[in-house]
């Protein structure tokens, strides 16, 4: 029986610990419109990875495919177990430094040495999380950092993602390798999602209402059936279903640390400072994550979301425990996947007759936790051409969101300037550096009185 929710309240949960589990269909309505969205688009990006894992890690395809399924497992389970009211994602701006660390000499062409690395990496990034989780630390830092370095922050995550759909080369650049399909996708996505016109005249005719309530799907259509027609998408569907039991055990034997050994120390002490330059890249996925939710909450009163740093911080921790033992690959779990999370949040800022719950709409997406797709090949291979569309749109949406949320963040001029020099420096050099280049210019020109904490209201 699924559980009401008094207005202004917390949607009803099992409480342990600090976390609140949700179960499907009693704690969340089902949401046909956001299922059908995140079949096609997690699914496609979910499986990005893929010939990562088999031209760098030695994986088969279906090895490869059963990895990006734990993956997307761990991801999809994030909310019905620990309750943050993000869509969660990928650590994406920290998978090309991942790549880098175990192409090194010392790792290259040693799988077994590799996979051991993703091991070191994953455990070093859960001890930070959580012990700055379990003693209050990282919550308390989220709160102290001021607007203008938030802002810094968020808009170097939109140039960062504006820069690589367009970089030559680059698998998210589907304006070159798909021109029609891959740009007509991306715009109709795009105008689904923001614009206010559209918006209007949904609210007189109805059938634009339906089309507009399947979020990011028709694009996907539209996409794929224009690729199909004008040859830059080839479908090779394969009519199999994927043998789980044998996949996941030769993927344990090649990947696990219980089966091929722990990483030595020196591991663990090579990778700990990527560990930390990966949290600064969390630190700001947080910060992006709760300004967005803050936006949305002043609309919508009927449902209060929490947001607990201390929380976030110690879930993603437990889940990259959990990936480093069974699927060693850095960066794949991580808090938010900034995107869809505005995709679900313009959804249920339309109010609680279009959906009750943003749980409603995060559990639909991610298929209520059970990434049905991975097993099945046809739907596999149906979507794999549609991967650089789906990277695209993801960092698209995800560059507009996060432009307009920082831009609104401050509103003098001279914190305005500082924060586009530190999102440049974010979007431009590595995590550490331009964390050294934000904090520096902020100083230089506002003074350290901004980063004194603000009273609570």
């Amino acid at each position: 029986m699924l559980k009401k929710r008094p207005d202004g309240e917390v949607q009803p949960g099992f409480n342990w610990g600090p976390f609140t589990m949700r179960i499907p269909l009693i704690h969340l309505r089902f949401s046909l419109s956001d299922m059908l969205q995140g079949l096609a688009v997690a699914g496609a990006t979910g499986m990005a990875l893929v010939p990562y894992f088999m031209a760098l890690l030695g994986l088969n395809f279906e090895e490869a495919v059963t990895m990006a399924m734990f993956h997307s497992l761990l991801i999809s389970f994030s909310w019905m177990f620990f309750g943050d009211p993000y869509a969660p994602g990928w650590l994406t701006p920290a998978i090309p430094f991942v790549v880098a660390f175990i192409t090194a000499p010392a790792y290259l062409g040693d799988h077994t040495s590799q996979f051991q690395a993703m091991t070191a990496l994953s455990l070093n990034f859960a001890f930070i999380l959580i012990v700055l989780g379990v003693t209050g630390l990282g919550a308390k830092l989220i709160k102290v950092v001021p607007n203008v370095f938030k802002g810094g922050i968020i808009l170097g995550a939109a140039v960062a993602a504006f820069l690589r759909v367009t970089k030559d080369g680059d698998a998210a650049n589907v304006f070159q390798s798909a021109p029609i399909a891959g740009t007509l996708g991306v715009v109709v996505c795009l105008v689904f999602a923001f614009s206010k016109p559209l918006q209007s005249l949904a609210t007189d005719k109805r059938w634009l209402a339906t089309v507009l309530g399947f979020g990011l799907l028709p694009g996907f259509v539209i996409a794929g059936t224009v690729g199909y027609f004008t040859g830059e998408f080839e479908y090779n569907i394969r009519w199999e279903i994927l043998d789980v039991g044998a996949s996941t055990a030769s993927l344990w034997a090649k990947a696990s640390p219980f089966a091929i050994g722990w990483p030595p120390i020196e591991t663990f002490l090579s990778s700990f400072p990527l560990a930390l330059i990966t949290y600064i890249l969390f630190f700001g996925d947080v910060v992006t994550g709760n300004e967005m939710i803050e936006q949305a909450q002043v609309i919508r009163t009927d449902e209060k979301l929490e947001l607990n740093g201390s929380r976030a911080h110690m879930a993603t921790g437990i889940r990259n425990i959990l990936m480093g033992i069974i699927a060693p690959f850095f960066a794949t779990q991580g808090v938010l996947w900034t995107g869809i999370q505005v995709v679900l949040l313009k959804r249920w800022t339309q109010g609680r007759d279009k959906i009750d719950s943003i749980f409603d709409s995060i559990g639909s997406f991610y298929a209520f936790g059970l990434p049905f797709l991975f097993i099945f090949l046809p739907l596999v291979t149906l979507l794999q051409p549609l991967l650089p569309v789906a990277l695209a749109v993801t960092l698209v949406l995800t560059a507009f969101a996060c432009a307009t949320l920082a831009l609104s963040l401050v509103h003098d001029a001279t914190e305005r300037g500082a924060m586009v020099i530190t999102a440049m420096a974010f979007s431009i050099f590595e995590p550490w550096l331009g964390l050294l280049v934000g904090i520096i210019t902020i100083v230089a020109l506002c003074g350290l009185g901004v980063f004194k904490p603000k009273k609570d209201s």
